[in-house]
């Protein structure tokens, strides 16, 4: 059974920073693409960032320069490093793996505010 775990989130003030951390099993890990994708409240669910079998990298205008995404195959877990934040990066934030499948942790929300 596929299962992905995130922690990190909490609440931070604006240009602080947080590291979400996804960790997985029941697959093998270094054969999947990872992403990461967000809910803002009151939004629909957006991607954030995906990093490919050969640590391919992708992000969304609004986070790139801002935020890191790394993977450890020893570890079988993916990372967000997360800068400058600010108000708007307030959501839940979910891992995602592919393989032919798709699977989601359950978030772990992350709140910017002063």
């Amino acid at each position: 059974q596929v299962q992905l775990v995130e922690s990190g989130g909490g609440l931070v003030q604006p240009g602080g920073s947080l590291r979400l951390s996804c960790a997985v099993s029941g697959t093998i890990f270094s054969r999947a693409v990872m992403g990461w994708y967000r809910q803002p409240p009151g939004k629909e669910r957006e991607s954030v960032a995906t990093i490919g079998l050969g640590s391919d990298t992708n992000y969304a205008d609004s986070v790139k320069g801002r935020f890191t995404i790394s993977r450890d195959n020893a570890k079988n877990t993916v990372f967000l490093q997360m800068n400058r934040l600010k108000p708007e990066d307030t959501a839940v934030y979910y891992c995602r793996l592919s393989n032919g499948m798709r699977y989601w942790g359950k978030g772990t929300l992350v709140t910017v505010s002063s």
